[in-house]
């Protein structure tokens, strides 16, 4: 990855293809990474199968979609039928995007900066965070166990060995309902343990039947009630593991007596739930302000809010963010003030959003054209 570029654009929604089209289209080298394996990954997780996808739009805001291309049909459609026409306009319009790259970094050069990624470093003048809000919460134990805000994506991996999943709703049963199945069909009779830290496991009538169907079948599941997920260790082996308790007591003299089981981190999937991007803006460097009472009226009084410019930059030079990531609200600074601004989570938001950042980057990077003599 020695190519330097122009513009290197984080995620790859709404918000990440509309910037990616509108650099392909004014010239700026660019380059679209995005950590799952298609484009629109983050909708296709996170939406429900068979939603609607509509064309909304503020009605306070009168500025019409800036990327007609990506405007969802004024006729309502499924969300799988609205991603699979946006991956054909990415194949059709050719657009440098890289798929199962994981962002995790930025870092200052002296002519630019450096994004940090799973392959090596990438440089670039700028760099547009268009990640969304769904960012899979985390076990904040040593390892690194595959997270997951709705579905996993290859559940053949898990095929011949005792998996872990963690989580007591739908996204948890979800997973385990697709492992149950590629076990079965490869006649693989190893174990799905199901733990979830609270005692009652919640999941909708219409999963708890698909579930319950898959185990009539053969399902070899295990449910660890009131499991915590304690440590991670590295076993006399190398392999990163994650010891889970199953069970603990705890004596009058304070000595605690616990059972656990240890799984390879390869093996366990954590499904607990989605969080915003606060922890990526404060590993990068980019700088929030936290709501004071009377100041704040969409966000609650101790909410971290971003702060941007009304160009979407943030207080790290040559990083902008746009689409999910910054709503429903920010802080934006103009004129020596900081005020609160409304932010919709919409595909329409995330659209014009890129389209403002592009055409602000674009005039900032490519100089203006000599005047005709």
């Amino acid at each position: 990855m020695n190519k330097s570029y122009d513009v290197v654009i984080v995620g790859g929604g709404p918000a990440g293809v509309a910037a990616a089209y509108l650099c392909h289209k004014c010239g700026l080298d660019y380059l679209l990474i995005e950590q799952g394996k298609t484009v629109f990954q983050g909708i296709s997780d996170t939406y429900p199968e068979g939603k609607n996808v509509y064309p909304s739009k503020p009605k306070e805001n009168p500025e019409p979609f800036l990327v007609e291309e990506l405007r969802p049909p004024d006729k309502p459609v499924t969300v799988e039928k609205y991603i699979q026409y946006v991956q054909h306009f990415v194949q059709h319009e050719n657009l440098n995007v890289r798929t199962e790259l994981q962002f995790e970094d930025i870092r200052d050069e002296r002519d630019g900066l450096s994004v940090l990624t799973s392959e090596g470093p990438i440089r670039t003048r700028k760099v547009i965070l268009a990640f969304g809000s769904s960012v899979p919460k985390e076990l904040s134990v040593y390892g690194d166990a595959k997270m997951v805000a709705k579905r996993v994506e290859d559940p053949k991996k898990y095929v011949g060995v005792r998996t872990l999943v963690i989580g007591g709703g739908n996204s948890a049963a979800d997973v385990i309902i697709s492992i149950l199945r590629e076990k079965r069909e490869a006649n693989d009779h190893q174990p799905v343990y199901w733990a979830h830290i609270s005692e009652k496991f919640d999941v909708n009538k219409e999963t708890a039947q698909r579930l319950g169907e898959e185990i009539l079948l053969g399902g070899n599941i295990r449910l660890l009630p009131g499991a915590i997920p304690r440590i991670g260790e590295v076993d006399e082996e190398g392999v990163d593991r994650l010891v889970i308790r199953i069970n603990e007591m705890r004596q009058p003299d304070g000595i605690e007596f616990y059972n656990s089981m240890s799984f390879p981190m390869k093996n366990v999937i954590a499904c607990i739930g989605s969080q915003g991007p606060l922890p990526i803006y404060d590993k990068i460097g980019v700088q929030t302000i936290a709501c004071a009472e009377g100041v704040c009226q969409v966000a609650k009084e101790g909410d971290r809010l971003i702060l941007l410019t009304s160009e979407f930059e943030s207080t790290r030079k040559g990083v902008y963010v746009v689409g999910g990531a910054i709503s429903p609200s920010y802080m934006r600074i103009s004129a020596g003030s900081i005020q609160e601004e409304r932010h919709p989570n919409l595909i329409y938001t995330a659209i014009n959003d890129a389209s403002h950042v592009v055409d602000s980057i674009r005039k900032k990077l490519v100089p203006p054209a000599a005047p005709a003599v």
